[in-house]
Formats: structure tokens, sequence, C-alpha cells
């Protein structure tokens, strides 16, 4: 199944290589995609650029690299790929290289891309609805004058200044949901971490440059109780989520979002209140979950607890710890999710798989949300020892549902109430 590779010139235009057949990068090794790791580009995706970055491809079974335009010796070029919207999982990296090896990829989760009977496809598979994700929602024009009727009816709100940024600035699909009083809808919190993960888009622990910045107060409980309130009484489908991207964790919160919690509560018995949190503190997991909790999302790149510590670098806290916060919520009736940072040729190894499926078999987890882990390859896998077999994500996610078929496989929280 052959793919033509794609490029785009320094104007931003979109070409294909018929030379060259497409790769894709699986760990360190460039692959061909097999059919089933492919898909046509779904509505929602975007192609990119990747700066700094030149293509690489097959010709006449040899790896090979070009940094020129075939049709025009001399324009420069740029590889490119696809960033995809909620609801699927990328199976492969883009297959490219910088003249410069102390460069690192933005971190952004792109997927590798081809080009085949005048279609464009990406290596991807779907994981989930992606209906309430698609971009055609949001950025609309009608934003701004929702943003800005929100802030007068809360002129003191911090949260909701910060929310404005995220969805101007950031393009937050969380925070503007908020707005757009619907679905999923952010409320950070919270200013520190107890954990510095490799991979964190708020603070930068490598190379890379995170992508926003973490919010720089810790707000009162009634401007929790504000927006929390208005959005779970009003919004479709709603749920409040701590723990967004700009911020730390929440959990170390737990003293103010419990007592928001039980206000909230108090005034209102719809909508889902959710935690997406590393569970490393375990006091503050206990609190919450009484206080009214309705569901967890606890993010892990891997349940081996070596290479756990190795990516999130947990501080004052051990695996153990998130093992038993994990064990408390599901006693107290929350639902809990796992939040399984996926990576090509990181998690599709067997022995990752093998670690996994153990945690499944001792929790009863509703849930593995497969969330595409934006990093550099070198970056993160210089980290590691690969010392087992990578089976690819697709072959994955199939052997999850064969092994827990009564474990859900998603993308994002469902609403629990």
């Amino acid at each position: 199944m052959m793919y033509c590779s794609l490029f785009a010139n320094m104007r931003g235009e979109l070409y294909e290589n018929k030379k060259f057949k497409m790769l894709g990068q699986t760990g360190t090794s460039w692959v061909e995609p097999e059919k089933e790791e492919m898909i046509p580009l779904p509505k929602g995706a975007s192609i990119v650029a990747i700066p700094s970055f030149i293509p690489i491809g097959l010709v006449n079974d040899e790896i090979s690299y070009y940094d020129i335009n075939p049709e025009n010796p001399q324009e420069k070029i740029t590889a490119v790929a696809a960033l995809l919207p909620q609801g699927f999982t990328r199976t492969l990296l883009p297959a490219c290289v910088s003249p410069n090896k102390n460069n690192r990829l933005p971190l952004f989760g792109y997927s590798a891309v081809g080009f085949k009977n005048d279609n464009i496809y990406v290596a991807a598979v779907k994981t989930d609805e992606h209906r309430k994700w698609h971009p055609v929602y949001y950025n609309t024009d009608g934003l701004p004058a929702k943003i800005s009727k929100k802030l007068k009816k809360f002129p003191n709100n911090r949260i909701l200044r910060q929310l404005a940024r995220c969805s101007l600035e950031y393009s937050c699909f969380t925070a503007q949901n908020i707005f757009y009083q619907r679905w999923e809808g952010g409320i950070p919190t919270m200013t520190s971490c107890n954990a510095n993960c490799i991979g964190c888009i708020s603070e930068s622990h490598t190379s890379s440059t995170s992508p926003q910045n973490r919010i720089d107060f810790i707000p009162e409980v009634e401007e929790v109780v504000d927006i929390g309130l208005e959005h779970l009484e009003n919004a479709q489908e709603a749920i409040i989520s701590f723990g967004q991207g700009c911020e730390g964790e929440p959990s170390l919160n737990a003293k103010k979002l419990s007592e928001t919690i039980k206000i909230i509560r108090q005034n209102t018995n719809k909508g889902t209140i959710n935690m997406n949190t590393n569970a490393g503190y375990t006091e503050g997991i206990k609190m919450l979950s009484d206080a009214g909790l309705d569901s967890i999302r606890v993010t892990v790149f891997s349940l081996n607890e070596k290479h756990y510590n190795i990516y999130h670098q947990p501080i004052n806290y051990s695996f153990y710890d998130v093992e038993e916060s994990i064990k408390y919520a599901l006693d107290s009736g929350l639902k809990v999710s796992i939040n399984l940072l996926t990576f090509p040729g990181f998690t599709d190894r067997d022995e990752e798989i093998e670690f996994l499926l153990e945690f499944l078999n001792r929790y009863q987890i509703d849930m593995i949300q497969l969330r595409n882990l934006n990093i550099d390859a070198n970056e993160l896998l210089q980290r590691f020892t690969a010392d087992s077999d990578i089976l690819g994500i697709d072959n994955f996610i199939n052997i999850l549902k064969k092994e827990m078929p009564d474990v859900k496989i998603g993308s994002y929280s469902h609403p629990v109430r």
C-alpha cells in the first residue's frame, strides 16, 4: 500500500513527491505504514509545516531525504504533518530530520501524512466520537461577544479573565466551552505541581519550550463556584473539569476545591464534576472524593513504575500513592479513567502493554483515554531502553479491546450524571 511523500515550500504550498514513498516514524525507526495505520484525513484535521525539518522517504527501497522541491531545484522545502482533532489517535510520527541535530520538534501532536489516489491520508485511528471537539464549533465569529458578556456578568472573576486569554490566545476548547456554555468546561485553580513531567505543556523541563503559561494566582472559592455552578446548571451535557493545561496539579488545592464542590452540590445536582490529575497527592484525592467529586482522569505515561518515574519525575509522591488514590476513588464510587499519554514506538511496546493489562486486571477502571503525547521522539526516547517489540498502535488498541472488553476506549471525558 504505497503512499507518496508530501512536502511544502516556504510559501506554505503543499506538494506530493511521486518519486518518494511515504515513511512514518515509530520509536526511532523509519517504517512504511500498514494499511490499517492510515485513514483519509478527517474533517477538522489540519496540515502544517514542520519548521526547520525536511522530509524522509523511500526511493528504490533506500531511505533518503530531500531539502529542495523536485520540480524547482531553486526552492527550499519543509516537512509537513497533520494535527488531529480530538477523537483520533496517532499511529505514526512524521518521518523527518533537521540539518541541525540540536533542533527539537515543537510540542505539537504531529502525525505522519501521505498522498494516494488524489487524497491525503494520515497515520491515525478513530478512537472516540469527535463531534463535540470538531474545530468548526470553536473560534467562531461570535466568541468574543460571548466572552465580553460573561466578563461583564462576573467583572471581578480572575478565572474568567484567564479563560478568556486561553480562549483567544491558545484556542483552548475547554476554556471556550465555558463561554459557549456547553459540554466540558475547564476551570484552572492551581499554580504549582508535584511532578516535573518531560512533556509538560505549561512549564518547560527540557530544551523544548512549553506552548503556554501557567496561571499565577490561586482563586477564591467564590470565583470557582460562580463559574462552576452556572456551567452545570445551564450547559448542555455539562462537565466542569479541574486540572487544565494552564495549571499545575489541582489536588494540591484540595481544601478550597472540596469546599467549592460542597457548595456547588448544595445548589445543584446537575452535570459532572471531574478532575484531571496525576493522583500523587492521595490526601487531596480523598478530600475531594468525600466532597462529592464525580470522576477523575489520571494522567499516566507508563504503568511500569520505573518508566513512570523517568517521565513524570514525581516530587514527594510515589507510584504507590497513585495506586492508593485510584483505589480510594473507586471505593468511593467515582468513575476513574486513565489518561494514557500515547506515543508510537513506546506505548505499543510488548512490555508496556503487559504492565497496562496487569494494572487493569487489578483496578476496575472505567475508561482508557488515549492522549497523543506532544514531544520530540529523540527528546523522549533517549531516556528509555528499547528492550521489547513494537506491535503498532492499532494492534495495541485491538489487544486492549480483546483483553479488557469492559474498559471503554476513548479520547476525552464523558458525562457521568
